[in-house]
């Protein structure tokens, strides 16, 4: 993979405080899944690591280099969720996970250097785990980093957000990120920016996985029950069936281009009969919907309700 540019700029304020020997004790990652967040977390910790740093990069050969690629190094701990006691995976990182983390890092380095960790999704942290995580981040120990990696970091506690040094990564612009595209080989480059709303990760992985053709699927979809064809629970089946929750991406961003259409007098390209206003709504209702298909609520109903408002 090329270097994403939109790293260079975190990347040097980290080098010059490492000069300056003001590297922070905490850092949290945060930012759009898809720019970058673990290749630069992992780039971080082995340059950190590196015997033989040169140019603000590890050298990738000396034993530490090594032994971080490989995932064994003894100074690294990655923390994500654990298995409960019937083997099956949390979904959520729980504040027994935190205790040993904190006791790990109250040892000494067995290498001598820096002692580092990510907790990964961090924003996974229940109540009980953050306020046990407050404890290593009011008390660090000397050469120890905490990597917080977090999509969603506003459902952090102000708290923790507070004690940590905040790399925000953000949406790079649109000729930075159709250059890396092609660069990486991606075809239909523009078109597969324009489905990831901008995001060049993701954007990357959507076409690699032959996103593009469900972005159309749900736009011809939403165009037949506009007009009146098909029925909605057959559209939800299928949806159900195959990432609802990217499904419901692409249909907000049809209806925003309905909407901009409008804006031009131009037919939309799912040619609704609701009136702007409605679009408006429905789209906030498609976002509210992509949200609540996180929790327990049942899926086919939330997706029945949405499309029978849909004209």
């Amino acid at each position: 993979m090329n270097a994403m540019p939109w790293h260079v700029e975190h990347w040097m304020r980290l080098q010059a405080r490492r000069q300056r020997d003001a590297l922070p004790h905490a850092l949290l990652l945060c930012g759009p899944a898809g720019l970058g967040k673990h290749a630069f977390a992992r780039r971080l910790v082995q340059w950190l690591l590196c015997e033989r740093p040169a140019g603000g990069e590890a050298c990738g050969s000396c034993r530490s280099c090594l032994l971080t690629v490989a995932g064994t190094h003894p100074d690294v701990v990655g923390l994500t969720f654990g298995l409960r006691k019937d083997g099956v995976q949390r979904s959520e990182i729980v504040v027994e996970q935190i205790r040993e983390l904190s006791a790990r890092l109250a040892m000494r380095s067995q290498f001598g250097g820096w002692q580092l960790a990510t907790i990964d999704p961090a924003d996974a942290m229940n109540a009980a785990a953050a306020n046990a995580l407050l404890k290593t981040l009011e008390e660090p120990s000397a050469q120890t980093m905490l990597i917080l990696l977090a999509d969603a970091p506003w459902r952090l506690p102000q708290t923790i957000r507070s004690r940590c040094q905040r790399i925000e990564f953000q949406l790079p612009a649109t000729t930075e990120a159709l250059s890396w595209l092609q660069a990486e080989g991606v075809r239909d480059a523009a078109a597969a920016l324009a489905a990831a709303g901008g995001n060049p990760g993701q954007a990357q992985a959507w076409a690699r996985e032959g996103t593009l053709e469900r972005r159309l699927e749900v736009r011809r979809d939403l165009a037949a029950l506009a007009a009146g064809r098909g029925q909605p629970i057959e559209v939800v089946k299928r949806w159900l069936d195959s990432e609802p929750a990217q499904r419901l991406w692409f249909a907000a961003q049809a209806v925003a281009d309905e909407v901009k259409a409008r804006a031009t007098e131009d037919t939309g390209p799912l040619a609704s009969a609701m009136d702007v206003e409605a679009l408006g709504h429905w789209y906030s209702a498609v976002n509210r919907a992509r949200e609540s298909l996180r929790g327990p609520l049942r899926g086919d109903l939330l997706l029945l309700e949405l499309l029978a408002q849909w004209r």
